[in-house]
């Protein structure tokens, strides 16, 4: 009789990554929608379609070491480990995401920002540093909650700012308790309500979540906010997820006890925000305007958020003041052909 070894695993973390797009239904928020259809809008759901996600080259030795597993999956992707396997408290596995899908950067909010990579010499080091902007990194060490148990819900995005002076359009705020998201640029930054309680919402992935730049001692011209490359972030990268063994702060984002799994491992959540922009509609024959929406609408799969022909991923317009791309956005539109 051949010898057969058995290894039982457990997982480690569950990462959700919901895009609203795909899951509200019109200007209702998947959220809120009744339980069934929440059930089979997920069925339908497949972030693979428009992100993929990879750990970096240290984290898949980590990850080969304690004989782990990453499987990415339909609504995001999980890590598992075998069940007597001791982790440290302060290991950090790091993944990377990309961006499969072009049509993401129209139907998505926030994706408007400057992404440019910039290589710097420090001479003083005679050593070349390369960094991207606007890169957002996501913690289990930094993240927000919302609710309380047992309806806690543990998002990787840190909690939404209040509004700052350099705001742009798109950038989300928590005003007076309420999340409102900014339709032009600052100063004088038109706003939108998307919910009187901000508590009510999920975090959505927004722009304090790319990490201010510290330069090294003599180099001038890092951006302000985004990552350095390196042979474990790519050029490629749209964000990075860190998680550690132990939040020492709040445990229910831990993904350990005493070095071994929990027996129910944490669900992350990565919300990413659907784009919303006034609907301008043109005469499908001669191209002359015929009506524009009153407000920005949210661009969704399924459902429909105003009274016309929706767009479908949509290609987004830029207004600027003066009509001079340097200035200020002053609104965000696509045009539909009716």
């Amino acid at each position: 009789m051949a010898e057969r070894i058995v290894i039982g695993y457990k997982r480690l973390f569950d990462v959700q990554l919901l895009h609203h797009y795909w899951l509200d239904e019109g200007s209702v928020l998947f959220d809120t929608l009744p339980g069934s259809r929440k059930t089979k809008l997920l069925l339908n759901y497949d972030s693979r379609r428009f992100l993929e996600v990879n750990p970096t080259p240290c984290t898949s030795n980590i990850l080969k070491g304690l004989k782990g597993v990453f499987k990415q999956t339909s609504t995001g992707f999980l890590v598992a480990v075998p069940r007597s396997v001791i982790i440290p408290d302060n290991e950090v596995l790091t993944f990377v995401i990309t961006v499969k899908d072009a049509s993401f950067f129209n139907y998505t909010a926030l994706t408007l920002m400057n992404r440019k990579i910039v290589e710097l010499v420090n001479s003083a080091e005679d050593k070349l540093y390369r960094y991207k902007e606007n890169v957002p990194v996501f913690s289990n060490l930094t993240g927000a909650i919302r609710g309380v148990p047992p309806n806690k819900s543990l998002f990787l995005s840190g909690e939404i700012p209040a509004s700052a002076s350099m705001d742009k359009a798109e950038y989300l705020n928590i005003a007076a308790g309420a999340l409102v998201q900014l339709i032009s640029n600052q100063p004088g930054a038109a706003t939108q309500q998307i919910n009187a309680h901000a508590s009510k919402m999920p975090v959505f992935v927004h722009q304090n979540d790319a990490p201010l730049l510290v330069p090294p001692d003599g180099l001038t011209g890092v951006p302000d906010r985004g990552v350095l490359l390196s042979d474990q972030i790519p050029d490629n990268v749209f964000g990075v997820i860190s998680i550690t063994a132990i939040n020492t702060v709040d445990t229910d984002f831990s993904c350990t006890i005493a070095g071994i799994a929990k027996e129910t491992a944490p669900v992350f959540q990565l919300r990413f925000k659907n784009r919303s922009a006034y609907w301008k509609y043109l005469n499908k024959n001669t191209g002359a305007p015929v009506s524009e929406s009153s407000s920005p609408l949210p661009f969704t799969s399924t459902g429909n958020a105003g009274t016309k022909r929706k767009p479908g991923e949509a290609f987004v317009k830029v207004k600027y003041e003066d009509d001079d791309p340097l200035k200020r956005i002053e609104k965000i539109y696509t045009e539909i052909f009716d």
